[in-house]
């Protein structure tokens, strides 16, 4: 491969990468920030950061339509009554919350937010 192919190869690479980073829309990026502010109260100005630094870290891991899933089957599990139950009964799903919940504390612990804040 010449040098100039090389060079193209790998900045195609590289904004692969960043699309996938970036993927997710500005909404719900805001959105979870917002509702990780409400779970991590502290500075306004250093929370804000810390916690759009954690779905940064989320959004490297996962592709949007990845993200929406499993948040949605992880909030599922706080409905109450049978409609619940489907997702808190379903081992498969459990097991992803778990995976999905484990990616997120470690999201978290890279960008200094103390897990027992909450």
């Amino acid at each position: 491969m010449t040098m100039p192919r090389l060079v193209a190869a790998l900045a195609l690479a590289a904004c692969a990468s960043l699309a996938h980073a970036n993927d997710y829309p500005t909404v719900d990026r805001v959105l979870y920030v917002q509702s990780c502010l409400r779970d991590h109260p502290g500075p306004a100005f250093e929370m804000i950061h810390k916690c759009s630094c954690t779905i940064d870290r989320i959004a490297e891991k996962l592709n949007y339509q990845q993200f929406v899933e499993l948040s949605t089957e992880a909030n599922a599990t706080s409905i109450g009554g049978e409609r619940g139950a489907v997702i808190r009964d379903n081992e498969g799903a459990q097991k992803e919350i778990r995976g999905y919940r484990a990616l997120q504390n470690e999201a978290k612990k890279s960008c200094l937010i103390h897990l027992e804040q909450r």
